[in-house]
């Protein structure tokens, strides 16, 4: 069964940058995340060994 949750929009503002981005709405006991979507718009990825975000690098075609 699917559980369903609501879908709404927040605006984050980091030291990288600040822009608007899809959020699912969490329920009670569920823990923060910072999803994948919302580090593409930032333009941030994830660093593996250094648990730190990183700038992405682009690449012009």
């Amino acid at each position: 069964m699917l559980n369903k949750r609501a879908v709404s929009e927040v605006h984050l503002r980091l030291p990288e940058g600040e822009r608007h981005t899809p959020v699912i709405l969490g329920e009670p006991g569920d823990q923060a995340l910072l999803g994948v979507v919302a580090l593409e718009i930032l333009g941030l990825v994830p660093h593996p060994f250094k648990r730190t975000l990183e700038p992405m690098r682009t690449i012009l075609a």
